[in-house]
């Protein structure tokens, strides 16, 4: 086990360290505003008019993504219902609407193939894996996004030495903050939760971590814009502030 520092916190005890994928190891701001420009584009040549309460479901305000949002943090599932429920608002069946939407989702995915490429690590990312591998701490990935996304982005940046155990969301009914998800983890490293330190960038990921019992929460606020700061223990705007002692 070893002790992890964040900027004057001290972690004990950690056997093992799961991160989130976009938005904590992934800089995915710019793919993800793209992607859900796209998909609104597409939905509003079909259905005029959804395109602007399309991009503010989505947390897309001009040139900039919240990092809180349903783009964010959400599931593509998710994405898909709540773009379904603006369409149907136009008097369309919601069979016809979902079927709408996953049409207009597929198609935005052919422009946007690419997304590992197009979401690269964090500066220092590399670093803390390696640091971690060397002092014996098993490393995670849990994501929102789906399994193979996290593989074809560990694997993009040469990555995937590092991790331990990659998983996504990939059954609509267990995302996040449900425990069970950590909790199933935990399970595939052979570690306690209490001795699992949670690394994230949204309440959601926060929430995971307090609902299954982890030894803590870091949050990773890049922009240091985060609402909800005073709910981790520890806050951090560039990995060369987290520090692994052996």
């Amino acid at each position: 086990m070893a002790v992890i520092q964040c900027e004057g916190t001290a972690f004990p005890q950690i056997a093992a360290v799961v991160f989130d994928k976009d938005g904590t190891l992934a800089d995915s701001q710019d793919f993800l505003r793209t992607l859900a420009q796209k998909r609104a584009r597409l939905l509003d040549a079909q259905i005029p008019g959804v395109q602007e309460p399309l991009l503010m479901a989505f947390g897309v305000d001009g040139g900039t993504l919240d990092s809180q949002g349903l783009m964010a943090v959400g599931t593509r599932h998710e994405n898909e219902i709540a773009a379904a429920a603006y369409v149907a608002e136009t008097g369309r069946s919601w069979t016809t609407s979902v079927e709408l939407v996953r049409a207009a989702f597929t198609e935005a995915d052919s422009y946007l193939k690419q997304k590992a490429q197009l979401t690269p690590p964090y500066t220092g990312t590399e670093t803390v894996l390696a640091a971690l591998s060397a002092a014996g701490v098993k490393i995670g990935v849990l994501s929102s996004d789906s399994t193979a996304n996290v593989e074809a982005f560990l694997s993009c940046h040469h990555l995937e030495n590092y991790v331990d155990l990659t998983q996504g969301t990939d059954q609509a009914d267990l995302v996040k903050p449900n425990p069970e998800l950590l909790l199933r983890m935990c399970a595939g490293l052979e570690v306690s939760p209490a001795n699992v330190l949670v690394v994230g960038d949204s309440e959601m990921d926060l929430k995971l971590a307090r609902n299954a019992g982890a030894a803590g929460f870091v949050l990773m606020d890049w922009a240091g814009a985060a609402p909800f700061t005073q709910e981790a223990d520890a806050t951090l705007q560039a990995w060369s502030s987290f520090k692994v002692e052996a």
